[in-house]
């Protein structure tokens, strides 16, 4: 069946950063098939949604997210001492497929309704959070977590490689799911364990590789105590610092770092908003651009960020840039665009599918009302993605050619299921967390 958006704003994405005002694109089974400006094709039996002068544009690209744990989200917020005093029991207490699949369907709503198509995701018993994905329709990278201080689903690596490969079963050759590796990060695994992952990454190549890179003081300390170098140099030494790597946060580099991950044209996955709120810093954004690394923006996961929407990481990442500089020029609106699509593609080796409106391409694509007084006027569409829009002005998700949501009605998930399983979760939450304040002197 063909549908042909029409009377649309078409912010491709494509190299030429091509706009059509009153412009429109046909889709056809699951591919866009062609585009373009002023009056659409006539064809016969298509089915045609008039935008009214919205946009319509890529899907966007969450490229680092931890879904399940949106159950965690504003839970203990200004308690210093979070995560060992909640999160940490809490995760070795509740975490299990059932409540991994919840959070990772609460998640997976929250995408849908605010824009992204496609995420990239690592925890524990990831093959609930593939399956989910794929019933909500998501294109999706689901990263097995590896990691040494007792997790949930593993209690050696032994039996985290295969939860991988049982991951590599599940989703072979699935059209929208992608499984990947994800060792924790440098600290958590530890040289050896980082080789052995490089050494399975050599074996197979095509797998995506997720780790926190270079996120806190803690992990710096580490490498410098343990190794006498970069926790970035440390990744190089175990032979996974390759182009498969997509490394999260990426706060505390020098650039000796950056100059390394450079040569090795590494992908670098910026989470400004959870990193902000924790203090931990801001990444050099400009200066691995300069370097010429694929970036993608990412929002972490809940417990950290609060929301998945990437609408709420645009304005930061671009300040953040604008701060370290001392000037309004770094990191445009263009650009901040650029790395919520075709960049973040990009980064997670998916941008010859998805990531900008072109023909051929997977019709990846949402629309956003530019009704609302915030969007008005419209002198450049970037600036009003950027500081202006919200998750509320998307009106329409698709995925490969499939409405994920119409007209605000999410097509492919039971909202009011989704949120009453979440809350009934949340409320053991509440019920072990005030059993451990008793336990606080």
């Amino acid at each position: 069946m063909t549908i042909l958006f029409t009377n649309a704003l078409v912010v491709t994405m494509d190299d030429d950063l091509t706009v059509h005002e009153r412009g429109w694109v046909q889709v056809d089974g699951s591919v866009i098939t062609a585009l373009g400006g002023g009056p659409a094709p006539d064809i016969a039996g298509a089915e045609i949604l008039d935008c009214d002068d919205d946009i319509v544009m890529p899907g966007m690209v969450n490229a680092h997210c931890h879904m399940a744990m949106s159950l965690f989200r504003g839970l203990g917020e200004d308690v210093d001492d979070r995560l060992y005093r909640y999160i940490l029991p809490l995760e070795r207490t509740f975490v299990s497929p059932e409540m991994v699949r919840a959070g990772s369907a609460l998640s997976a709503l929250e995408m849908i309704q605010g824009g992204v198509t496609t995420v990239a995701d690592m925890y524990y018993f990831e093959t609930e959070v593939g399956d989910v994905c794929a019933e909500a329709g998501l294109r999706a990278i689901v990263g097995q977590t590896l990691a040494d201080f007792s997790p949930p689903d593993h209690r050696s690596f032994d039996e985290g490689f295969a939860r991988v490969e049982d991951l590599m079963d599940r989703f072979a050759g699935h059209p929208l799911v992608t499984p990947s590796i994800a060792p924790h990060a440098p600290y958590s695994t530890g040289l050896q364990t980082m080789a052995r992952i490089a050494e399975w990454s050599e074996a197979h190549p095509n797998v995506p590789v997720q780790i926190h890179l270079a996120e806190s003081t803690l992990e710096v300390k580490w490498a410098q105590e343990t190794h006498s170098k970069s926790s970035v140099a440390v990744t190089q030494e175990s032979g996974l610092l390759k182009p498969n790597l997509i490394c999260a946060h990426c706060l505390q580099l020098d650039d000796d770092d950056i100059l390394m991950m450079s040569v090795e044209q590494v992908c670098v996955v910026t989470n400004p908003r959870s990193n902000g709120k924790a203090g931990r810093g801001i990444s050099p954004v400009e200066k691995l651009r300069n370097a010429g690394l694929p970036r993608g923006i990412g929002s972490d996961g809940a417990m950290s960020g609060n929301t998945l929407d990437l609408f709420s990481q645009f304005a930061p990442v671009s300040m953040f840039a604008k701060l370290l500089a001392g000037s309004r020029k770094p990191l445009p609106a263009v650009e901040v665009i650029q790395m919520a699509t075709i960049e973040g593609a990009r980064a997670l080796s998916l941008n010859l599918k998805t990531g900008s409106l072109e023909p051929g391409k997977q019709a990846d694509l949402i629309r956003v009302s530019t009704k609302s007084s915030r969007m008005q006027p419209m002198y450049d569409p970037y600036s009003a993605l950027v500081f202006a829009a919200m998750p509320t002005d998307v009106t329409h998700t698709m995925v490969a050619g499939r409405w994920l949501m119409r007209n605000r009605q999410v097509q492919t998930l039971e909202p009011a299921r989704i949120m009453s399983d979440a809350n009934q979760i949340a409320r053991q939450f509440k019920g072990e967390m005030a059993r451990l304040d008793s336990l606080v002197p």
